[in-house]
């Protein structure tokens, strides 16, 4: 028994490790890089007649997945160049985890309102429940600290006041009678996933120091 478990133990290590070589791979990296370019560009279009009718001073904080995509890109850029830029990571880890959790939710719940989805919604779904994937695949090379998780974490709440105080939520036309719930479960998200990130990310970062 004691063998076998041994044996499992070991393919399971080696199998991470080929994962790890992979998604770090800089060829792997740079494709991810031109995916996630690509699906900004996209997802900036597919907001278009809403960014239309945005006034100026909420255009930044309108079109959230395409931004959170936007973050990961330039997250991949700096890897590929060898760098880290805590402040963009923190950005991306939290956006990413948070509007690819939500589309998710609101697609499965309009699914459940309306009793089918066009293939559209079910791509929205595949796309966004990926942005949130790849966001904990690529955590291990996060340089996250205290300080850029705080301002990360200003960056989500804030958009929450933006998106449901001064009513600019992106439109899911079967929800709109729920927009009061929907604001009340988005801004509990946007809190756990602040916590999962300073467990995931900043205490681990914390007690890499403390070993060292």
């Amino acid at each position: 028994m004691s063998g076998g478990f041994y044996l499992d133990e070991m393919e399971g290590a080696q199998s991470i490790k080929m994962l790890k070589n992979i998604l770090f791979h800089p060829q792997f990296i740079m494709i991810l890089f031109i995916i996630n370019l690509v699906g900004t560009i996209y997802g900036y279009f597919w907001y278009g007649n809403q960014l239309a009718n945005t006034p100026l001073y909420f255009l930044p904080f309108v079109p959230d997945s395409p931004t959170a995509s936007l973050f990961f890109a330039i997250f991949l850029f700096f890897i590929l160049q060898g760098k880290n830029v805590p402040i963009i990571e923190a950005l991306a880890f939290t956006t990413l985890v948070k509007y690819g959790v939500w589309a998710v939710v609101m697609n499965i719940l309009t699914l459940l309102i309306n009793g089918s989805l066009s293939w559209q919604s079910y791509m929205l779904i595949a796309s966004h429940g990926a942005m949130a994937i790849q966001a904990f695949l690529y955590a291990p090379l996060y340089k996250i600290k205290l300080s850029h998780l705080t301002i990360a974490a200003i960056w989500l709440l804030h958009n929450e006041i933006i998106d449901y105080v001064y009513d600019m939520m992106p439109t899911y036309g079967s929800l709109s009678d729920y927009q009061n719930h929907i604001g009340y479960f988005t801004f509990w998200l946007s809190i756990l996933v602040i916590i999962l990130v300073y467990h995931i990310s900043v205490k681990k970062q914390n007690q890499a120091k403390r070993l060292a």
